[in-house]
């Protein structure tokens, strides 16, 4: 009896293991053929927005059909989900390189870039969900009646656009460059500088992506008509001749640009602007290089909220990277090798978060402190909330915390993980605008 059942035990367990052998067998020849249609699908799809994009380049604006739509939103939700997985990293620590810098085909891929950012401005989209706009004219003849293929004609258009460049160019702007909302000026793949004119305004508007810019030598200019919208124009008094004024606007990233040498500001953010991020730019050869907050009495600014990560503060700077009121800044994982003056500064108690970054302090032996209460007394400012987390201190620099130091009181100005100051180096390596070029991993 024994040895029957035995026997029926074994047989029982041998025919499991056929059938569960059988059923992988099927699975996995079901999943190599599921995985051979998905790659024949996409070397298509791939293939048809190569012959889309390149047909089309020449147009001012690319015609969006729901089929191109479809395989753009598809795109963009197979690379999401593969940085999930983490199948695109590429190792940087940078978290918005490694979203997008490893893919040799970026430029058919372009939108993907508003599903990258970080910090308090992440959800700035753009003009993702737009058509193409080919900037092909450097021109700017007429600031009232701007010509199609100008970056003034694009940045004016009501419908969200994502703006991409022809060619290399310098933009020469006769007045501010006044933009609306739902945008991204895209400069990847060609060295576009906005230079020696007027700079760039967003004001009063939403949704705003600048990448891959040169920005310098911005001049004073207004008291002039200029048009900001195809049913408006209106009457600009003198403006201060920032590189990026950034005035009542929210959800605005300002990625991989080099900015330096303008008349006041390389970026200034004030009148209740917010959800803002200042990543991976390089600076250089300034004096007040950044604002955050219009004045110590405007109470509006109490709600501003300011990621500034991954940025390389390099030569020739003095002071202002940046200079804070009343809001909530998150200084993360930065470079700082220049300063003459200081470089974190503040009034009307601002809250700020320092994590993560390289300071090296300048030879002068009355410039090592990095930060700097502005015409605020010791019995004010040792309340305020200033703290600095795992920043590295070079050449005697030294930081100055305030407050009581409870965590609770950084909530609102922490917006991203920082990585430890010894990789500041690496993953400011690239700030700037990048050297991009078709058909190559950026």
């Amino acid at each position: 009896m024994e040895v029957s059942l035995r026997s029926f035990c074994v047989r029982t367990m041998l025919v499991l293991v056929v059938l569960i052998s059988v059923n992988a067998a099927e699975e996995k020849d079901e999943l190599k053929l599921r995985l051979k249609e998905t790659q024949e699908l996409l070397s298509s799809k791939n293939s048809s927005m190569a012959d889309w994009y390149d047909d089309t380049w020449n147009e001012h604006t690319m015609e969006d059909p729901e089929e191109v739509a479809a395989m753009v939103d598809e795109s963009i939700r197979n690379s999401t989900e593969r940085r999930k997985l983490g199948f695109f990293s590429c190792g940087t620590g940078n978290p918005i390189d490694d979203c997008w810098r490893c893919d040799p085909h970026w430029q058919r891929h372009r939108k993907s870039l508003a599903n990258c950012g970080i910090g308090f401005g992440r959800n700035a989209v753009g003009g993702r969900d737009g058509r193409y706009y080919v900037v092909s004219n450097p021109g700017d003849d007429d600031p009232v009646n701007p010509k199609p293929g100008t970056l003034r004609h694009a940045v004016i258009q009501d419908e969200p656009l994502w703006i991409v460049f022809k060619r290399d160019m310098v933009i020469t702007l006769k007045q501010e460059l006044i933009m609306n909302s739902f945008k991204t000026i895209d400069a990847r793949g060609t060295n576009v500088h906005i230079a020696n004119g007027a700079c760039i305004t967003i004001q009063f508007i939403t949704n705003v992506i600048i990448h891959g810019l040169h920005v310098h030598d911005c001049k004073p200019t207004g008291n002039a008509m200029v048009r900001s919208s195809p049913s408006h124009y209106g009457w600009r008094t003198i403006a201060d001749g920032d590189g990026i004024s950034i005035f009542g606007s929210s959800h605005i990233w300002i990625d991989h640009n080099s900015l330096s040498n303008c008349a006041d500001g390389l970026i200034d953010a004030i009148i209740g602007s917010t959800a803002i991020t200042i990543s991976n730019n390089y600076f250089t050869h300034h004096n007040e290089v950044m604002l955050l907050g219009h004045s110590d009495s405007y109470q509006r600014d109490k709600q501003m909220q300011v990621t500034i990560a991954y940025n390389h503060f390099g030569e020739g700077l003095i002071q202002r990277m940046p200079r804070c009121r009343h809001g909530y800044f998150h200084v993360v994982n930065n470079d700082y090798t220049h300063w003459e003056m200081y470089a974190i500064g503040g009034s009307a108690d601002p809250t700020i978060n320092s994590q993560g970054n390289r300071y090296l302090a300048p030879a002068n032996a009355f410039a090592k402190e990095v930060t700097k209460r502005v015409d605020t007394n010791a019995g004010v400012w040792k309340h305020w909330n200033w703290r600095s987390e795992g920043d590295m201190l070079l050449n005697g620099a030294y930081f100055v915390a305030s407050g009581a130091g409870a965590a609770a009181s950084y909530a609102r100005a922490s917006s991203l993980g920082a990585k430890s100051s010894s990789m500041v180096g690496a993953i400011t390596s690239n700030a700037g605008a990048l050297s991009c070029r078709r058909g190559r991993r950026c």
